[in-house]
């Protein structure tokens, strides 16, 4: 019991920090400040807790007696509450201009950032397909929220409107699916249905195979795969930048982690059943995302369309997992972490360049960007090399772990069609590029602003390059190497 309780603390003071900041939030003495601190506060001693009891994460149910096998505790789960909680606390702190700059922002918000960190940690341990609902959806509500923040904003407001509307119906896809997977199983615990769809021939499963689309659709209209993206775009133009961050580099990230579990784990015997459908959705993911990346003006809603492409290289992976390969699993994880770091840094050298602007950035306002801020032009190619696939990143790697475990599953068109779209991506990822250093500056350079902001955006460049080229002949620092075997452990412990 102490150890399940010591390995629930994680989870359990990222929620008591959201009712404690509901609380303080009504304080109109303590300044937004305060706020943010006490949120990092409450992320930062789960992360070291995260940290201290990650090598005894030895797969079991957390709390047996009274949640059965609701919740499962691995490393694979631990990985996912790592990246959620750096993903949170890397979005107050590079946030930290813009939240003074904007005076809509009240202490609630913090409290819905912690509440949507809880229900992704949820989302990562749940072993059980109505816990993966209510954590899914605690999450999901929580962003909702967030993305509507601004509530003087017409376009924030429409897009959270257009969100939770179609957020609520994918929501009942996913209940359809329970629902007709419990009627053939007669349990909505993972280990049953794993162990009643190995029992029993494609033949005698077709409820089952129908609710596990059903809820492949849920998940697809999450991670905004083509035809399911409508919402992509403009929710992520109409979201606060510190909110089009956290979605883009963390929400996004959760919803793989139980697509991973239930493709792994819970159809594991059947996967090969969506092998075709998860390869055109790909297909059409891949170009659809590079059509609508091509086609855009700002800056933001570029980055916005390009992540449908980078939900198509990930989805290679999975469909890469359906014919077998070995590496693909892992590859998945590998990425996953590649983009959360590459977009997160996107993101935030938008947000902290819109922090002392009030207009939408585009193409053109990046012209000369490299002579008036010559340090943050650095690092924002070295995002773009990253998201493009450039040799030297952890991009790069991402995408080459990506297509080799295509190859290795016999889906040579499917890789030479990623390697393609990659070609694509160059194209409006250097565009920005080109912006930025081969136009002249009408304003004079700027000296670059020291700040806790900076600093974090310049430590994650400096983590893309390691991550690309480095090795692990440096203790406790993970390069190349230790990021994938971080993949690999993590894929071992599933349960």
């Amino acid at each position: 019991m102490m150890q399940d309780i010591l390995l629930a603390l994680p989870m359990a003071i990222i929620v008591l920090g959201a009712f404690v900041l509901m609380i303080l939030g009504q304080s109109k003495k303590l300044p937004l400040e305060k706020l943010s601190h006490v949120s990092l506060l409450f992320l930062l001693l789960s992360l070291l807790i995260q940290l201290f009891t990650i090598n005894s994460y030895a797969p079991h149910f957390l709390f047996a007696e009274i949640f059965k096998e609701s919740f499962i505790v691995d490393k694979f789960a631990a990985i996912f509450d790592i990246m959620f909680t750096v993903g949170a606390g890397l979005t107050l702190l590079i946030n930290n201009d813009y939240f003074k700059s904007r005076n809509y922002f009240s202490g609630e918000y913090f409290a819905l950032l912690l509440f949507s960190v809880f229900g992704m940690m949820m989302l990562s341990h749940a072993h059980e397909l109505i816990s993966i609902f209510i954590a899914l959806e605690i999450a999901s509500l929580s962003v909702y929220t967030l993305v509507g923040y601004h509530k003087d904003n017409h376009l924030s407001s429409e897009a959270m409107m257009k969100y939770m509307i179609l957020g609520a119906l994918t929501g009942a896809f996913f209940l359809l699916g329970i629902a007709l997977i419990y009627a053939l199983v007669g349990s909505t615990s993972l280990t049953d249905i794993a162990q009643y769809v190995e029992a029993h021939n494609i033949q005698e499963l077709s409820l089952v195979l129908v609710g596990g689309s059903f809820i492949m659709v849920s998940i697809l209209f999450k991670i905004g795969a083509v035809p399911f993206h409508a919402w992509i775009i403009d929710v992520y133009h109409g979201a606060p930048y510190p909110i089009t961050m956290f979605i883009a580099s963390t929400f996004k990230i959760a919803i793989f982690a139980i697509a991973l579990r239930l493709y792994l784990v819970d159809f594991a015997s059947v996967n090969s059943f969506w092998n075709e459908m998860l390869q055109a959705i790909t297909i059409i993911t891949l170009f659809g995302g590079s059509w609508l990346a091509l086609s855009q003006k700002q800056v933001k809603r570029m980055l916005a369309a390009s992540s449908i492409v980078h939900s198509g290289y990930l989805l290679i992976g999975i469909s890469s997992i359906g014919f077998g390969s070995d590496l693909a699993a892992a590859a998945v994880m590998f990425y996953l972490i590649a983009y959360f770091l590459s977009a997160a840094g996107a993101f935030g050298i938008l947000s902290f360049i819109a922090s002392r602007s009030s207009k939408q950035m585009t193409y053109d306002d990046f012209k000369g960007f490299a002579q008036r801020r010559p340090y943050m032009a650095l690092m924002m190619t070295i995002f773009m090399l990253s998201l493009a696939g450039f040799p030297s990143t952890i991009g790069f790697l991402g995408k080459f772990y990506i297509f080799t475990s295509a190859i290795e599953s016999g889906q040579i068109l499917l890789a030479g069609l990623g390697i393609f779209t990659a070609f694509v991506s160059v194209y409006y990822y250097f565009k920005l590029v080109a912006m930025m250093y081969f136009y002249p500056s009408t304003t004079p350079q700027k000296v670059f602003p020291l700040n806790v902001s900076t600093v974090i955006i310049a430590m994650m460049a400096l983590i893309i390059v390691w991550g690309g080229i480095g090795t692990s002949l440096v203790p406790y620092i993970p390069g190349a190497d230790g990021f994938i075997n971080i993949a690999v452990d993590a894929i071992k412990s599933l349960h």
